[in-house]
């Protein structure tokens, strides 16, 4: 908790400082403005939600976070559907604050599903929430790494559209066709594509704590076992959605979007992400390990190559391939890497 009042302020601090300068002279759109601040509202109920999850994780029990993840996205639904068409005739810059929004009161819900699950007996006082430095010091061993990673993720996501809208305007694209081609991609492409990632974090997760138990014990076999059961499922969903995905792309994105914009896109990348599928349970595993610090690597190898090559690319005026060819570089590189630092440390 103390950790994360801090993040938290400093965060807040920091976007609602920013918002304006990122908005309109970093990202040149003034309907991002909005947006940003309302990030700022959402940091704080995510925090609390994934404290509430990391006490069932360490208890082993992951039906509660099951629950209180399909209860959130369900919230998130409905709310999608009641929301946009109120907001759609307003302006793109109320549908973004909406839309992110949202998340205070799915969070909220995921928060309160979660309490219902904790012990009746727990009573809190000051003694407990009283910074200790042995937790912090355990907690940050794991977690400096962990947020690094995140970090320079996060980085170069942010970086991403500053850099192909900078250097897409330069040699002689639009904005409005920049704008429109990477909101097809981000926002029907990709969400199709990871629509199967749903299922394979939530198997990742509810390894952790069993792999971790493994490897303490210096269990190695049985971990290998749950690895390999784990990435087996991964591929058994990502596969044939994958494959459907692949044969009938028209019919999803007419089906969820109503438009058949990214077609070829969807073709292209339906089976990088595959890929990305078994990525997740991969980076569990090393955390399981104690090798957060590979997930850190991993990581930047990852924005690296997405950003190296997007800058090459974006300059021989192929548009949003640029991004699309990047994407599928960043998604090889860091699997490759997961796989042999994950086979090192298993076959010690």
């Amino acid at each position: 908790l103390f950790i994360s009042l801090f993040t938290n302020l400093f965060l807040i601090i920091l976007i609602l400082g920013s918002a304006k300068f990122l908005s309109f002279n970093i990202l040149h759109n003034s309907n991002c403005y909005l947006g940003i601040l309302a990030i700022a509202c959402v940091i704080p109920f995510t925090s609390i939600s994934s404290i509430c999850r990391s006490y069932f994780f360490g208890k082993e029990k992951m039906f509660p976070h099951v629950i209180s993840n399909i209860i959130e996205d369900i919230v998130k639904l409905l709310l999608m559907i009641i929301g946009i068409p109120f907001f759609i005739n307003k302006s793109v810059s109320y549908i973004v604050c909406f839309l992110i929004l949202s998340n205070i009161i799915s969070e909220s819900v995921s928060i309160l599903i979660l309490f219902l699950f904790l012990p009746k007996n727990i009573n809190f006082n000051y003694k407990d929430i009283k910074p200790s430095r042995f937790y912090i010091k355990e907690s940050l061993s794991i977690g400096i790494p962990n947020t690094c990673g995140r970090f320079i993720s996060s980085i170069g996501y942010f970086l991403e559209p500053i850099i192909l809208t900078n250097i897409l305007l330069r040699v002689g694209y639009s904005s409005n066709f920049i704008t429109y081609e990477y909101g097809v991609l981000s926002g029907y492409v990709m969400p199709l594509l990871l629509l199967p990632s749903f299922f394979t974090s939530a198997i990742s997760q509810a390894l952790f704590p069993i792999i971790s138990k493994d490897f303490s014990n210096n269990d190695f076999a049985n971990a290998k076992r749950k690895l390999k059961l784990a990435l087996a499922l991964c591929l058994g969903i990502g596969i044939p959605i994958s494959l459907c995905i692949f044969n009938f792309p028209s019919v999803f994105l007419d089906v969820l979007y109503k438009t058949t914009e990214g077609v070829n896109y969807l073709k292209f990348l339906v089976f990088f992400c595959l890929l990305q599928y078994i990525q997740s349970p991969l980076y569990v595993c090393l955390d399981a390990l104690g090798k957060s610090i590979d997930t850190m690597y991993a990581s930047m190898i990852g924005v690296i190559i997405r950003i190296s090559f997007l800058v090459i690319l974006s300059f021989f005026k192929i548009g949003i391939w640029s991004l699309i060819l990047s994407i599928s570089f960043n998604i090889l590189g860091v699997t490759f890497f997961l796989i042999y630092k994950v086979k090192k440390y298993l076959s010690n």
